[in-house]
This record gives structure tokens, C-alpha cells and sequence, in this order.
């Protein structure tokens, strides 16, 4: 990989530019290291109280009748955008999709418990569990290396 610097004082604010071919495993873990370093803040709802959460402190997000609430900090929050929206909100390789309705933060996973019968049950280090669709359970395997 080539890198290139320029200093300019009229920039108001740097600029990244990557030219590749295709995308390759060095640019998505260059990705995700400046997510790394830059975290987004989410607003969350509780209570008609809007509390700020830092992505590193969602356990994992799911939907319920059609709501988004996060678990972070021991509680429950809702959220005002779809699923997917938080998706691409968050930084690639912490978090996984494990069912059309549930995101986890792998970094907060205590446990995986590999069946037989080919589901994936994940205990959280708070000890709350939650079980992957069968469906995700390739993507699952890719993202932790199994």
C-alpha cells in the first residue's frame, strides 16, 4: 500500500481519498481502524429523556414490533431508525448481524455456545443470551474466524 501526505494550509478539514481496484481485506481493516477512532454518538430515548451513547457501550440492538431499543449500560433504549441504519452507523468487525432483528457488539460477548443442530447461542458478559438465526450462522463463523 502506497500512502501519501500533502500539507495544506487552506484545507479547512482533512480529506481522505483511497483509490483501489477493488476493495480488499487491508482497506476494510484500515476502515476499521479509523471508525476506531472516531465514534459516533447515538441518541437514544428513555423515559422521554434523550441519553448520548457511545457505540463501545451497546451490548447489541434488536427490534421489537417494529422499534429499535439498544441494551447498554445495564437498560434498555429505543431508538428513532431502522435497523440497517444503525448498521451502517456502526464500525464494521465490532458488530455483527445475527437475525433480521437483532445486532451484536461482539467485543461485549462473554460465550458462544456451537450446537449440534447448527444454532448459535451468545451469552453476553452481563448474562443476558441471545440465539442467531440459522440463516446468519456463515456470516457469524466468517466474522469471528470459525
Amino acid at each position: 500500500m502506497q500512502l501519501e501526505i500533502h500539507i495544506d494550509a487552506a484545507c479547512a478539514e482533512p480529506r481522505i481519498v483511497v483509490t483501489a481496484p477493488k476493495m480488499t481485506e487491508e482497506l476494510k481493516a484500515l476502515l476499521h481502524r479509523l471508525c476506531e477512532e472516531t465514534p459516533q454518538m447515538l441518541a437514544a430515548f428513555k423515559e422521554g429523556e434523550v441519553h448520548l451513547l457511545d457505540p463501545q457501550e451497546i451490548v447489541r440492538a434488536y427490534t421489537v414490533q417494529g422499534r429499535v431499543f439498544v441494551q447498554a449500560r445495564g437498560e434498555a433504549y429505543a431508538l428513532r431508525m431502522r435497523l440497517y441504519e444503525l448498521m451502517d452507523r456502526l464500525c464494521g468487525g465490532r458488530f455483527v448481524r445475527i437475525s433480521n432483528a437483532e445486532i451484536i457488539n461482539l467485543k461485549k460477548v462473554k460465550n458462544i455456545d456451537l450446537s449440534l443442530t447448527g444454532t448459535i447461542c451468545i451469552t453476553f458478559e452481563d448474562g443476558t443470551t441471545a440465539y442467531a438465526s440459522r440463516r446468519y450462522v456463515p456470516k457469524i463463523k466468517q466474522a469471528l474466524g470459525l
